[in-house]
């Protein structure tokens, strides 16, 4: 087991079957005191009830000890039975814990509609409870995939002048996943000393730098959720400089978090690094990338490495932002295919053979003279995708 965890957090995990056994499908983090609480939520009109009972949290205490994270049921659409099966579950953990059960914040994932199943809960948690501290950051993050082909977690240790920081992520999400969050659930764990202003504010900025600007299929889940719990327990006082940093590797280590989950989508092959620039303004560069990294023409044609421009142009000539046709070039990995609204004479097909069966596939893509920018990652979409959804329930 990886000591990958910030000082005063411990984990565990357990196998309650919901949905296979011989897997662990719930998880615990808690930690030895209080936490200034972050989050960001889905904008989902239908939130799950864990989703309203963490955002109720965060509003009125902005604080708590704990999370506990189950796959196998979303619990989401799921009326009051849903909210009260939620509070149940924080009762059944804090017990043994000797915490408040709104200090433990719940997550769920799994197939929408479905209620918790309690009598599982019930008879799992103690040996949850009981599992602290034999579990790492990947062991957490298992215990809450679903579809997912890996683990996706990350670590990162700084030095300041007053001692060392932690910075752990754990997510989960390979499908569902589109800007404004996905299905989607993360976990952020430091032991900095830092207030919850601070923290909800710099928080806020890094997932909209990261977390929302990754896509794999366009779609927007019920559960997406992402905390932030800050212990302090490292005692290291920071500057205001020393802040920056903070916010900086924060951000750092949440962009990490979000490539692992386009490069994770459900059956995806490639990672479409697209950038927008010379648009009049960033809104119009975001809603041309996203344009372009939300049709299954681009997409189909990035998974059989097709080098096809037209449907990158035809998805950005449809995006509905003002440009000029003339001003518009493309370029695929850095092969500039189209210019000032006209296509390049060249043998693309092959120039491009090798470097379309990598990974990652930059797209850059001009529209103008204008200061806007926009990146956005975005995945493929095969025939792993297509198969993997068509069974999600069976």
């Amino acid at each position: 087991m990886k000591n990958d965890l910030p000082l005063g957090f411990r984990a565990g995990a357990a196998g309650a079957g919901f949905k296979a056994q011989g897997r662990d499908d719930l998880g615990l983090i808690v930690s030895d005191r209080d936490c200034v609480l972050a989050g960001v939520f889905t904008t989902n009109v239908f939130k799950a009830a864990p989703v309203l009972v963490c955002q109720d949290i965060l509003k009125r205490f902005g604080s708590c000890r704990a999370v506990v994270a189950n796959s196998g049921q979303a619990n989401a659409c799921t009326g009051d039975e849903g909210i009260a099966n939620c509070h149940a579950t924080q009762a059944m953990v804090a017990g043994p814990l000797g915490i408040a059960p709104e200090a433990v914040m719940p997550l769920s994932t799994g197939v929408i509609g479905d209620q918790l199943k309690m009598d599982k809960w019930e008879k799992t948690v103690p040996q949850l409870v009981a599992s602290l501290g034999t579990r790492d950051a990947e062991g957490f993050t298992r215990a809450f995939m679903t579809t997912d082909a890996f683990p996706k977690f990350a670590f990162k240790e700084l030095e300041f002048k007053g001692g060392k920081v932690r910075l752990t992520t754990m997510a989960k999400g390979a499908g569902m996943i589109c800007p404004n969050m996905a299905t989607m659930l993360c976990v952020v764990l430091t032991d900095a000393v830092v207030d919850k202003d601070t923290w909800q504010a710099m928080f806020v900025r890094g997932v909209n730098k990261t977390f929302n600007r990754v896509s794999v299929d366009g779609d927007t889940s019920t559960n997406d959720t992402i905390l932030g719990l800050a212990n302090g327990a490292s005692g290291v006082a920071l500057s205001a400089e020393d802040m920056q940093v903070l916010e900086r590797e924060l951000t750092g280590i949440l962009r990490v978090t979000a490539h692992m989950l386009v490069k994770d989508g459900e059956g995806a092959t490639k990672v479409m690094h697209i950038t927008v620039t010379g648009a009049d303004s960033d809104k119009d560069a975001e809603q041309v990338a996203r344009t372009v990294g939300h049709s299954q023409l681009v997409k189909t044609a990035m998974f059989g490495m097709d080098a096809n421009w037209g449907r990158i142009v035809a998805a950005v000539g449809r995006a509905g932002v003002h440009m000029k046709p003339e001003a518009v070039s493309v370029s695929l990995c850095g092969i500039e295919l189209f210019r000032e609204g006209q296509p390049l004479q060249g043998d693309f097909d092959a120039q491009l053979e090798a470097p379309l069966k990598e990974i990652d596939i930059p797209v850059d893509i001009c529209i103008g003279k204008g200061p806007g920018s926009y990146t956005l990652e975005a995945s493929d979409l095969s025939i792993g995708y297509v198969k993997l959804n068509s069974d999600y329930r069976s």
